[in-house]
């Protein structure tokens, strides 16, 4: 804010103050992170993992749109490099100072619940967890499928098969060093399975969580070779998958091919060129940051739409109820689109989403402030569920690594206010379900 009249200097200071506070809270310099495990082997805690993938994409992920403010495209600079459009680098700065102040209150939130106990309250008895864990994988998967055929339940499709996904990712990390060779074989199937389905989603970030979770779950044991190998990976994804995407949506959804056909023609663009060479570009700009979406929130509240206060949160109580107990349920997707257009972001003919992100909707209900206390409360509801986890799954392997990591992932990136409660409330009851299941089944004891 002190630098606010020099917008590119309050840019900068608030885009190089999240790499500051990444810097004090993953070194534990703020306070100490859990002595349990060591560094690598605690990933999956909301400390690292949803601060690292949550602030990580909303906050350092913008310098490219400034970057193309400046005239950069590839970065190299343009013919109009020099003109440079002030009041729209001004909003910018604007958006990234709301980042920051996002990023300081979600680490708050979550560094003031951190009090991981030194002796669990739960164990697990079993005497194999690899086999405990493809036990889950296998059953969730079925569950996650019959979910779809009961009208009004089908949220808890993405629940259930979030956490096969999980298990069965967890269970090959298992395998592999212990050469199981079954276990292996069928883990390896699931993830197969899964990496294919995400393929043919359309969506560009499943599949590069499908490869950074299995890197995640290897890294312990083969640090070396998940450098060498899945950080390049994750590269190469980030280079190809902007036209895949693209040129799958245009076959497969405008109905012009098959999935399969789709996802075929775009490996192909992906793999050896494509006509669009805007594409890489313009999804470093545009799609893997929110920013632009946000400047334009920003412009038309409380200039032209008064900030919502406390209704974004009302109809996230409605989203809560299923809708088979309310048949005439108001559409979740046409109240969050609602705000959408009258912010006037795309036209109701467009036939992109555009929802809001978390601290957008944050700013929407109530400006700076909003995006202070819903970002507290958005990391301390994070850290609180993950202690939770591991008390009832006794520590951090069944707890974060699973449970959490299955049910909650929408910690990772956040959603609308009615998306992100609505998905929390109802996988903090599938959480207790599992928990009751597992007791009953003398898989969890009292420690």
């Amino acid at each position: 804010m002190i630098f606010s009249s020099n917008p590119l200097l309050s840019y900068f200071t608030a885009w190089f103050g999240s790499f500051f506070i990444f810097g004090m809270t993953l070194t534990g310099n703020i306070r100490p992170l859990p002595k349990d495990r060591n560094f690598a082997e605690q990933i999956m805690r909301p400390i690292i993992l949803v601060q690292i993938i949550f602030a990580g994409y909303m906050c350092t992920t913008s310098i490219f749109y400034v970057l193309n403010i400046f005239g950069y495209t590839d970065f190299k600079a343009g013919l109009n490099s020099f003109l440079v459009d002030a009041n729209k680098l001004q909003i910018t700065a604007q958006c990234q100072r709301y980042y920051v102040l996002a990023h300081a209150s979600l680490v708050t939130g979550i560094l003031l619940f951190m009090n991981y106990p030194e002796k669990q309250k739960n164990k697990v008895e079993t005497k194999d967890v690899a086999n405990l864990l493809l036990v889950v994988a296998v059953f969730s998967l079925p569950l996650s499928i019959i979910f779809t055929a009961i009208p009004g339940l089908s949220q808890f499709y993405y629940q259930f098969n979030s956490l096969s996904f999980m298990a069965g990712t967890l269970a090959l990390a298992f395998a592999i060093p212990q050469k199981k060779v079954w276990n292996t074989g069928i883990c390896l199937f699931l993830y197969l399975t899964n990496f294919y389905s995400a393929l043919l989603s359309g969506f560009k970030e499943p599949i590069i969580l499908s490869v950074m979770v299995l890197g995640i779950f290897l890294y312990p044991n083969y640090k070396k070779i998940v450098f060498i190998t899945f950080l390049p990976a994750l590269f190469l994804l980030f280079i190809v998958l902007p036209t895949y995407a693209t040129v799958f949506r245009e076959n497969a959804w405008s109905g012009d091919a098959s999935s399969e056909d789709a996802s075929q023609l775009a490996l192909d663009a992906a793999l050896n060129g494509s006509d669009n060479e805007d594409t890489n570009w313009d999804f470093l700009v545009y799609r893997i940051s929110e920013i632009d979406m946000f400047t334009e929130y920003v412009q038309s509240t409380p200039e032209k739409i008064d900030f919502y206060g406390f209704k974004l949160l009302e109809q996230s109580f409605i989203a809560i109820v299923p809708r088979v107990f309310w048949p005439s349920k108001p559409s979740t997707e046409d109240l969050v689109m609602q705000r959408v257009y009258d912010a006037g972001v795309i036209s109701r003919n467009s036939t992109v989403s555009a929802k809001p992100a978390f601290v957008v909707d944050a700013y929407l209900s109530g400006g700076g402030f909003g995006v202070f206390i819903s970002m507290l409360i958005y990391g301390a509801v994070a850290q609180y569920i993950s202690l939770k986890a591991e008390e009832l799954f006794g520590g951090y392997l069944l707890g974060t690594a699973l449970i959490y990591s299955g049910l909650f992932q929408i910690f990772w990136r956040g959603l609308s206010f009615e998306f992100i409660i609505n998905t929390v409330f109802w996988s903090y009851i599938t959480m207790y379900a599992i928990f009751k299941i597992l007791k009953s089944r003398g898989i969890i004891k009292p420690a």
